[in-house]
């Protein structure tokens, strides 16, 4: 037999019988409670009953605090957000660092092999290498003058750039090695200098020119890690080929 009660409803926590059959759980539900649909305006939020038959789809909600359930929010988070990509500040930063390298490999390169702009020209440079324990000297002047003015060519047009950048590393490698025993500051006739612009080189050799060069689109381009080492190979098995054979410890 059923028996009405006057009570309000929910009065004590406890739906009465006007409101038991939302509160309900299905048959088969789980200890938890059953998940139920409650529809506010256009919208509708899932929430769960608990077992004292209290709701609070505000609390157990995955909403966020303009109203929106949460994968609609952080969708629109995330298209707010620009995507990691290559970038024109990118390029820009790319070619100052080739002009810049390129452009004082040229005048190096232009100084040892034709003597321009206070340079010694070959002959001068040869007997340099001479007093640093270098044989064939006069042949090694013209190589190294040559690697330098192409490197830096290179380098200023964007083309061949991991060959053009291990031309760098590998002349500024020797260049190094000859002076490991004055330490490293430019103060003491060290390396510093040296191996600041084989830096530049190694960091060219990997990120490649960018695009604003002629190597835009190459397969080098666009596989920049599997060509940088191997142009660091390049670079490496060429430094220690001309310390190996043609200096004298």
């Amino acid at each position: 037999m059923r028996t009405h009660d006057d009570r309000p409803g929910g009065a004590g926590g406890y739906p009465d019988d006007r409101s038991y059959g939302a509160h309900a759980q299905q048959p088969g539900a789980g200890a938890q409670g059953a998940r139920s649909t409650q529809s506010l305006g256009s919208s509708k939020y899932d929430y769960y009953d608990d077992d004292d038959g209290y709701s609070d789809a505000e609390a157990t909600s995955l909403v966020d605090p303009g109203g929106r359930e949460e994968e609609a929010y952080y969708d629109d988070l995330g298209r707010t957000r620009k995507p990691f990509g290559w970038s024109g500040s990118t390029d820009l930063g790319l070619l100052i660092m080739r002009l810049s390298l390129g452009g004082l490999f040229l005048v190096h390169g232009a100084q040892k092999l034709f003597g321009v702009l206070g340079g010694p020209g070959p002959e001068g440079f040869a007997q340099a290498l001479a007093k640093m324990g270098f044989q064939q000297s006069a042949m090694l002047s013209l190589v190294t003058g040559a690697t330098e003015l192409g490197a830096g060519a290179l380098l200023v047009l964007g083309l061949f750039t991991p060959l053009a950048a291990a031309g760098v590393v590998g002349v500024m490698a020797n260049a190094i090695f000859l002076k490991l025993g004055a330490g490293f500051f430019n103060t003491t006739g060290g390396f510093e200098f040296e191996a600041t612009l084989l830096v530049l080189g190694l960091g060219l050799m990997f990120t490649g020119p960018g695009r604003v060069a002629l190597d835009y689109g190459r397969v080098w381009f666009r596989r920049p890690l599997t060509f940088g080492f191997t142009s660091l190979i390049i670079a490496a098995g060429a430094a220690a080929a001309v310390l190996l054979v043609f200096h004298q410890a």
